[in-house]
């Protein structure tokens, strides 16, 4: 095992990855964790970054992979604001796949401990995507859902109430 090439090769994925290649930042993470680091607070690092890099790439199984690992470290670490933002991430990737309620589950995770934190800018975040994921539900429900005469449904209504409540928060 040897830290600093594994350090070396996670900045370089985070590098192109920031200039806009992801997929050659991906193959420099992956080499990260095949070199192996005992620096845990690095793994978290490397497993968020794929995360983002799979989201941003549209591969979203793979980005909740990642993500999960992410938050297993950051728990195991007992990194609270790690735990926070891996939850966040987590739900912008279940957000995406449709998965809403698990997606409504990791967001108010990381609201509950950026407010607990005192972690403003987690705390904006966190209520930024609860209010896009229920924007993203009422549409998904509004899309698939009967239409009632001059308007949408009770349940689309509530979506929609709910994101416009986490967007003025």
């Amino acid at each position: 095992m040897d830290s600093s090439t594994c350090l070396e090769l996670a900045l370089e994925g985070e590098r192109l990855c920031k200039a806009g290649d992801c997929r050659a930042g991906v193959a420099f993470f992956e080499a990260a964790i095949q070199t192996g680091t005992d620096d845990l607070r690095t793994l978290s690092a490397i497993y968020s970054q794929l995360g983002n890099a799979y989201f941003y790439l549209g591969e979203y199984d793979k980005a909740m992979e990642y993500h999960k690992l992410d938050l297993t470290v950051a728990r195991t670490m007992g990194d609270r604001l790690g735990v926070a933002k891996a939850s966040g991430n987590l739900g912008n990737t279940l957000k995406v796949m449709g998965k809403f309620k698990e997606a409504i589950c990791c967001c108010e995770r990381h609201l509950s401990i950026s407010q607990e934190l005192e972690d403003k800018v987690g705390e904006g975040r966190a209520l930024y995507n609860l209010g896009n994921v229920y924007h993203a539900q009422g549409k998904h429900l509004g899309r698939i859902g009967p239409q009632e005469p001059g308007g949408f449904s009770d349940e689309v209504k509530h979506c929609l109430q709910k994101a416009v409540e986490y967007y003025a928060d």
